[in-house]
């Protein structure tokens, strides 16, 4: 088995929770794969390129299953690897998934409106990994557009992990699409978007999901 963390919006591959859960997968034998999203340049993030790092990760795997834990917009790009190649992914989990990336969302990312983003091509965001705002073009809006996961159904087993707290992601939406599909095991917490709070009994209920065979 090959696990990777797809991190969120902002972050990076040294996140808290990127550290726990390689320090939980060690004992199994299973060393976490973490791409950087914010590689070569965080400004010029797009969707499409997050989804060909990831794809790049899954073709070095010879052979065995691929899991993917998405945290936050890590969880939109592991819909959308699972969507292209669903004969490497087996099994997905996702932690305050932002599932839904439509344009009234993502005019809350930076300090300016879509209108003014496009016409200076740059908005500003606080960058958490980072700890200082830093300049994000406006090509990230343009890419997200083509991607669509509120009506994504991928059919392989999928564990989500979310917050009743987050004032990130939506719980009401989270809690929908995952109702709507028979394929995916939900967890309602009470904390906010990080989890921070619930890694314990996030790994408790993810070992089970991980390590138990489909058959």
């Amino acid at each position: 088995m090959e696990v990777f963390y797809l991190h969120g919006f902002a972050s990076s591959a040294r996140s808290s929770k990127a550290i726990f859960f390689a320090g939980r997968l060690a004992p199994h034998g299973v060393a976490l794969r973490t791409p950087d999203f914010n590689e070569p340049d965080f400004s010029t993030l797009t969707i499409s390129r997050m989804i060909e790092q990831v794809g790049r990760g899954i073709e070095e795997v010879e052979d065995g299953p691929v899991v993917l834990i998405g945290s936050s917009l890590g969880s939109f790009v592991a819909i959308q690897a699972a969507l292209r190649w669903p004969a490497r992914v087996d099994r997905l989990v996702l932690l305050a998934p932002a599932i839904d990336l439509r344009a009234e969302r993502m005019e809350e990312l930076g300090d300016r409106g879509v209108a003014e983003w496009k016409a200076t091509g740059q908005t500003n965001v606080f960058h958490y990994a980072y700890g200082r705002m830093m300049g994000l073009g406006y090509g990230l809006y343009e890419d997200a557009r083509q991607y669509n996961s509120v009506d994504a159904a991928p059919t392989l087993p999928i564990q989500v992990f979310q917050g009743r707290r987050d004032t990130a992601v939506d719980p009401r939406t989270v809690e929908q699409w995952a109702s709507s599909r028979s394929n995916v095991e939900l967890h309602m917490l009470d904390d906010d978007h990080q989890l921070l709070g619930s890694l314990a009994c996030i790994w408790n209920e993810m070992q089970r999901f991980l390590f138990t065979s489909r058959d």
